[in-house]
């Protein structure tokens, strides 16, 4: 089975943003590069995902004229086997990928990055819907404390156990980078 690393969204961009916290950074890149070094070891195909919306000016840090719209800081340096750039949550909506995935026979998609419970989630059942077999690497995901409607937050934490919660089994196979690293070495001929 061909298997496919999706990095998403894993960008400087956030930085700028007020709800940006640094506290699960670490945790983050250490999974995220370890999927990144095992991938490019193993010679399967990395995809970098980058999100930019929004008004074309400097000031929005989700626009390519901010000069955030690159990698992320502290994430390993890799060869991407193609680039896109999204507009939407879903990776797979009008940037291009779901026919590169085809082209290339990608049949499982291993999904990273940033907001678990937005791209990366949103990208996962996405996928799932159109057929591929998803890996989430919930590790291997970033997010940020919330602010549900009612006032009560809403911690990273727990915005990650339900986004996996909600997918395992469903949308995707929830697993470690170790798991989904070995099931890249089990799916190598």
């Amino acid at each position: 089975m061909t298997s496919c690393l999706i990095v998403i969204d894993a960008q400087e961009s956030f930085r700028h943003r007020p709800y940006f916290d640094a506290r699960g950074l670490p945790a983050y890149l250490a999974a995220q590069n370890a999927l990144i070094q095992g991938f490019a070891a193993a010679g399967a195909p990395i995809v970098r995902v980058f999100h930019s919306d929004g008004p074309a000016v400097a000031s929005n840090a989700f626009a390519i004229e901010s000069g955030h719209v690159r990698p992320l800081e502290g994430l390993a340096p890799f060869e991407a086997a193609a680039t896109f750039t999204k507009r939407r949550h879903s990776a797979l909506v009008g940037t291009g990928l779901d026919v590169w995935l085809t082209q290339n026979r990608i049949e499982r998609l291993v999904v990273s990055g940033i907001r678990t419970e937005q791209c990366c989630e949103t990208t996962t059942r996405h996928a799932s819907d159109l057929g591929w077999q998803v890996d989430y690497v919930t590790e291997a995901t970033l997010t940020f404390d919330m602010v549900q409607p009612d006032g009560r937050p809403l911690t990273a934490a727990d915005i990650q156990a339900r986004t996996a919660t909600v997918l395992d089994g469903r949308f995707a196979k929830v697993c470690s980078a170790e798991e989904a690293l070995a099931r890249l070495a089990e799916s190598r001929p």
